[in-house]
């Protein structure tokens, strides 16, 4: 007999992944719960309910008298949603998977190298901070009342919708790509070198499938990602080769960043994420998914995305006030480094 599954959420960038290999195996009995703004996208032989997460008591008539092997929850940001998931699942799933995020660990950083036992604490981000509530409050009640929690914390994982770059405005990551095919230089914080781990979604989805219904997972934390690390100067050349253009790097601090670019919020992004060295130890989800390993290489992962993206072009998201805001940090810059190399 199949077990069950629910989803709330289950086609965003790292749910869809999940979805379409739940799909493909035939194992799970998946039913997603959302809105229907990706209906097209869900796979055969997935069952979907309609419904607004938020409206608890009509998500309690709609789900009355079912139960669940695992419930996981990708779209819960602030504590009072999983409060609500408490409300909502206590009694009647065996495992309530959390998507938390590795943003929560220690910042500043005291160390590079990241485990499950790394301190949550994220002064720069609010975004982070809520995270860690979210995490405390569905571990109290698994301490004190058995409620059976997982928390999964993926650090930067993408798929075929966007390009992982670590300065973008609110639109998306298009117009980065779209100004290296222009020959305009692109942002890189910092001066490029520090190192950071990106994951693809379908790597991510085996180690999340392999902690579904796990008895070991119960009461504990994962994180979920590659082993491969780059630096940021690495990612962006990569993507520069795979559209077949020179790179035109302009290479800014990122406190710098954090306060002309306020309304991008890079002060969390930044700050408190994207500009630390973070090397990430999976041991712990090798030893209860025994045989996982990411293997979808940075270059190949990203000319598979890339090559989605320029043909699609719905994905082709355009950001004009990003690209200002661009031109005008970078001609700062360059004022700058003519006044004080006498190039005035």
């Amino acid at each position: 007999m199949k077990r069950k599954a629910l989803f709330i959420g289950g086609t965003g960038t790292i749910s869809s992944a999940i979805t379409a290999a739940l799909a493909a195996e035939g194992k799970w009995e998946l039913t997603l719960l959302n809105r229907g703004n990706r209906d097209t996208e869900v796979p055969a032989g997935v069952q979907v309910i309609h419904a607004d997460i938020n409206d608890e008591s009509a998500v309690r008539r709609l789900l009355e008298g079912q139960t669940w092997d695992c419930v996981a929850e990708f779209i819960g940001f602030v504590p009072a949603q999983v409060e609500r998931d408490w409300r909502l699942f206590r009694g009647q799933t065996a495992q309530y998977m959390y998507i938390s995020s590795a943003s929560a660990y220690q910042k500043p950083a005291t160390s590079p190298f990241i485990t499950e036992g790394t301190p949550l604490a994220n002064p720069y981000w609010q975004y982070s901070r809520d995270k860690i509530a979210c995490e405390a409050f569905l571990m109290e009640k698994y301490r004190s009342e058995g409620f059976p929690v997982t928390l999964i914390r993926p650090s930067h994982t993408y798929g075929n919708r966007s390009v992982p770059v670590g300065v973008h405005g609110a639109k998306g990551s298009w117009q980065v790509l779209r100004r290296m095919l222009d020959g305009k230089p692109v942002i890189i914080h910092g001066d490029g070198t520090s190192q950071w781990t990106l994951t693809h979604n379908t790597d991510f989805a085996k180690g999340f499938i392999g902690l579904m219904g796990n008895p070991h997972a119960l009461g504990n934390a994962f994180q979920i990602t590659s082993d491969e690390t780059l630096t940021w100067n690495q990612i962006y050349e990569g993507i520069a080769a795979v559209l077949g253009v020179e790179l035109k790097a302009c290479h800014v601090a990122s406190d710098f960043l954090a306060d002309v670019g306020s309304q991008y919020d890079f002060r969390g992004g930044l700050l408190g994420d994207k500009a630390c060295t973070v090397l990430f130890n999976n041991a712990k989800l090798k030893r209860a998914v025994p045989g996982f390993q990411a293997t979808v290489r940075f270059e190949e992962g990203i000319r598979d995305t890339i090559s989605h993206i320029l043909t699609h072009p719905e994905l082709q998201v355009e950001d004009p006030a990003f690209d200002a805001w661009c031109d005008r940090v970078i001609a700062a810059m360059e004022a700058a480094k003519a006044y004080f190399t006498g190039r005035t």
